[in-house]
Order: structure tokens, then sequence, then C-alpha cells
């Protein structure tokens, strides 16, 4: 089963180096995350998701494939290519994994202009491991939302919310 993790900081850019650590960390095999998605709300109030993958151009590339197949056994490729890609963009528009998009633009709602937060769903994670590479985030952001047990969360909440220390 897997786990949401919503973390939210004062600065947009938080958000985009902690996906890019995560993304560096699931390669080394630390996490493995099914969903990762930052959410921004703009000083005009305008709220933006930034997913990791965009699936409209999967569609239309995996539609393109597949169209360019059944083309060929029709003698007409080009129009199979065609034909497979808008097909396959419109499925992958229509296709929402992962986390739910409306509940993260509801929850955005609420943020003030210029904040971020990171959506993550993860299916697997070594946590202590995972702490030790991240702790440039020590204190800079604050838990949201989880789904993780209480010891859990309260361990992340330590983490992600601790006091910075300052040197004397």
């Amino acid at each position: 089963m897997s786990s949401l993790i919503v973390i939210s900081f004062p600065e947009q850019q938080l958000a985009f180096e902690m996906r890019a650590a995560l993304t560096k960390l699931q390669k080394e095999y630390l996490i493995e995350m099914e969903d990762v998605v930052i959410v921004t709300k703009d000083d005009q109030g305008k709220v933006s998701l930034h997913q990791a993958m965009n699936l409209t151009a999967m569609g239309a590339v995996g539609g393109s494939f597949w169209g360019m197949l059944i083309g060929m056994l029709f003698l007409n490729p080009l129009l199979g290519a065609a034909l497979g890609a808008g097909a396959g963009a419109i499925s992958g528009a229509l296709t929402d994994m992962g986390i739910d998009d409306k509940f993260m633009k509801e929850l955005a709602e609420n943020f003030k202009p210029g904040c971020a937060a990171i959506f993550i769903l993860v299916k697997k994670a070594t946590p202590d491991k995972l702490m030790e590479k991240l702790t440039s985030f020590k204190g800079r952001g604050k838990i949201l939302q989880t789904s993780l047990t209480r010891d859990e969360e309260q361990s992340l909440r330590a983490f992600i919310e601790a006091q910075p220390i300052v040197a004397p």
C-alpha cells in the first residue's frame, strides 16, 4: 500500500529542489515513488500543478507507435500514426494516475501566494537513509497531510519541521 505525504514550503524553489533530490534518491533505490507533483500558487492566486510525467505526451507517443503499426497492416502507416497519436494524446489527457488533481487543487486554495507544496505518493522507502540524504530540507517545510502511521508521521514531522540550528 502506498503512503501519501504532503509537505509545504514557503518558497517554490524548495519544492522543486526536493523533487529533484527524491528523483535522484529513487535512482539509488532508497525510495520508490508512484507519483510526485508540485503544486504552486502564484501572486495572482492561480494554482498550478507541475506533474513529473506528461501523460498527454506519453499517450501521443504510444498511440503513434500503435497507430503506425496498425496503419502498416492497412498500407497507410502515416495516417495510422497520425490517428494513433491523436487518440493516444486524448487518452493520456483523460487518464489521471496517482494523486487526484482535484484534491491537490483544493488543498492549494489555502496556500499563501508564492508558496508551494510537494505531494509524494510513496510505494516503498528506507526512512533512516532517506532522511540522512535530505538534511538540507530539515526545518524548512511543514507537513500538511500524510497517510503514514502516527509514529512515522511524528518522526517525519520532527525532521521536516525541526528548528534550524543556529551557530553561537
